[in-house]
């Protein structure tokens, strides 16, 4: 009975070793055909010539803030009370429209004992003038004394310039009562109202606020190698990454509301410093047509802003470069067939290529970014395509 045991166990370690040895054996065999595999296998990768192409400036912004010229407040020139209101929020008003009217009592109580303190003073000035015409008179035929003569003229010039000094005050006072009618200062839509009716205010005091939102103005720093190729009066296209436009002074509609498909054209205004001027940076201002109204001054995040004027320039597509950093790209060598990565020197790019300055020669192929950590050991076929 021992010995049929042995004898089982002694065959079943037999058949482990076979088992065992012969699961090395297609394990190298494996191995050895996926050698032979890989020393055949050639991978076709797509490359792009360095070369001159036409270029259109894109930007991407953050946030950029917007602001208008054209945004004031009018203001009470008077102390008095609101009596009337002659606009709605988002009226449309002219430079010089009434706003509102407020009321002093006190001032036409001014301009009337003004007007009867003229009446008087020229009845005295009428009197004086009288009493010198005679005292001239008298003083031609010797029959007055010249004490007499001069008192009168003196008391004539003083009640004269009593009268000027009274219609002064009598201006003064009109003027006040036309201040009563507070004006729009600017051309614009009523914003909003900060006072209203019944309401007491001070000289000073803002009433309403008045803006011209159908332009808008933006600036944004920009790097030497960008500005080089702007000028002012270039026109541009921007789009705001907002599905929204927001709307913090509620001001109307009047066009379709598109989100983010919505473009408008804005025009370069200024370059600072200007372009003969050396400068790492330079600080350029925008004005956005906004007839549209959707914009308002507020700022807006990720704004894209793409020239409309292009530009010829060496060039590379942007999935070429090696990071965000933008100063290395994936370089065919022919002569070793492999991808080395290499430092480069690059502007402005439109949102698919991007200028090279240095670092590249025209007619050199670079690859794309996934094919970087391609083995060795397999053979390379660069194709170029555009």
């Amino acid at each position: 009975m021992k010995k049929l045991f042995f004898i089982s166990i002694v065959i079943i370690l037999i058949l482990a070793v076979t088992l065992v040895g012969y699961g090395t054996y297609l394990n190298y065999r494996d191995e050895k055909h996926i050698s032979q595999q890989l020393e055949k296998r050639s991978l076709q990768i797509p490359g792009y010539v360095v070369k001159k192409r036409q270029l259109q400036l894109e930007f991407e912004q953050d946030a950029v803030r917007l602001y208008s010229e054209n945004m004031t407040d009018a203001v009470s020139l008077i102390d008095g009370r609101i009596t009337e209101l002659f606009i709605k929020k988002n009226s449309l008003v002219k430079k010089g429209d009434k706003l509102f009217r407020v009321e002093n009592e006190q001032i036409p109580l001014q301009i009337q004992q003004a007007n009867s303190q003229i009446r008087r003073i020229k009845a005295s000035v009428a009197q004086a003038a009288n009493n010198f015409q005679r005292q001239e008179r008298l003083m031609a035929k010797n029959a007055t004394s010249k004490e007499r003569f001069e008192e009168a003229e003196a008391q004539y010039n003083a009640s004269k310039e009593e009268l000027v000094e009274a219609e002064t005050q009598l201006k003064l006072y009109s003027l006040q009562q036309e201040k009563q009618d507070v004006k729009s200062p600017i051309d614009g839509s009523v914003l909003l109202i900060y006072q209203r009716e019944g309401s007491y205010v001070q000289p000073g005091t803002p009433l309403a606020l008045i803006g011209d939102f159908e332009k808008l103005l933006f600036t944004m720093p920009l790097e030497e190698e960008s500005t080089q190729y702007l000028s002012p009066g270039e026109m541009v296209s921007l789009k705001f990454n907002e599905a929204n436009f927001p709307k913090a002074y509620d001001t109307q509609y009047s066009a379709g509301n598109k989100g983010k498909a919505e473009v408008f054209k804005a025009k370069l205004i200024e370059i600072t410093p200007n372009i003969e001027t050396p400068a790492e940076i330079r600080r350029v201002i925008w004005e956005i047509d906004n007839r549209s109204h959707l914009l308002e001054p507020l700022t807006y995040n990720k704004v894209t802003i793409k020239t409309d004027k292009s530009y010829e320039g060496l060039s590379i597509p942007l999935s070429c470069l090696a990071d965000s950093s933008y100063d290395s790209a994936f370089v065919w060598n022919s002569e070793k067939k492999a991808i080395e990565r290499r430092d480069i020197k690059t502007g402005s790019d439109d949102g698919i290529y991007i200028e090279v300055f240095s670092g590249l020669k025209e007619g050199e192929i670079v690859v794309e970014d996934e094919y970087s950590d391609v083995k060795d050991g397999v053979h390379i076929e660069v194709v170029t395509k555009e």
